[in-house]
């Protein structure tokens, strides 16, 4: 089974832009939408991500935190394009950055379109509770709030999230979301 083990992180300042490595496109869609895990209809999320001529099927389990099941399958451009357009409810763009630091590679997720703002870094651990470089750039971990998992952005974009959400405020709706 594939494991996932992921800390998901605010951002303090943009010192990080310049240490970025490389940076790419990346399109995604939900075949299985956050109201299916809301409701506990689906047992996992189901993505399709395009970054250039490469796509893939991602599935994940739905519980919060930084350890998930996770599968990634190859997926043919076109077939990835066809599903983008026609099975999924909303399209999440954003531009990932890679930053090295002490050879730990945060992926930096700037988002766009209704989300256009948001700023996440995320941080793949080879155990749950391994020791990682914390850059001054670094911010506040949100690794357990629902509201930065992309399936969550689709439907409740960064643009119409609450002041206090904006400002880190943790809802107590948000533990089962």
């Amino acid at each position: 089974m594939g494991i996932e083990i992921e800390r998901k992180f605010l951002l303090a300042n943009d010192d990080w832009r310049t240490a970025v490595t490389t940076r790419k496109h990346i399109a995604q869609g939900y075949l299985v939408d956050v109201r299916a895990l809301r409701e506990g209809t689906a047992r996992a999320s189901v993505r399709v991500r395009i970054s250039g001529d490469q796509s893939w099927l991602n599935i994940k389990s739905v519980e919060l935190g930084i350890t998930r099941a996770e599968y990634e399958l190859p997926l043919a451009l076109a077939d990835a394009q066809t599903m983008l357009a026609t099975m999924c409810n909303g399209v999440l763009e954003k531009f990932r950055h890679h930053v090295d630091v002490d050879g730990w590679m945060f992926e930096i997720d700037e988002f766009l379109g209704a989300s256009n703002g948001l700023v996440v870094a995320e941080l793949e651990m080879p155990q749950a509770h391994a020791a990682y470089p914390r850059p001054a750039w670094l911010g506040r971990e949100v690794s357990s709030l629902a509201r930065y998992y992309n399936v969550n952005l689709i439907e409740h974009p960064y643009s119409e999230w609450s002041e206090d959400e904006r400002n880190g405020v943790d809802a107590q709706a948000e533990e089962g979301s």
